[in-house]
């Protein structure tokens, strides 16, 4: 079992952190396009692609992570 604050336990909440994140800035994304904030959205959302695409890449790197610290 791990340690408490081990490193792969540390960057699981960082990484949960994240995901929340990227949940509460696509409210802002959609009020803002309500709003008529058309280029505030569009600014929004590529912030957001960029999120998603280094969750993935951070989830990757948390399962490697983990595998090694099973060995």
């Amino acid at each position: 079992m791990p340690a408490p604050y081990s490193l792969p336990d540390m960057l699981e909440r960082i990484y949960e952190n994240q995901l929340a994140l990227e949940a509460a800035i696509m409210e802002l994304s959609l009020w803002a396009e309500r709003q008529g904030g058309a280029h505030v959205d569009e600014n929004i959302r590529g912030a957001l692609k960029t999120i998603g695409e280094n969750a993935g890449y951070i989830k990757q790197g948390l399962a490697r992570l983990r595998a090694q610290n099973s060995n």
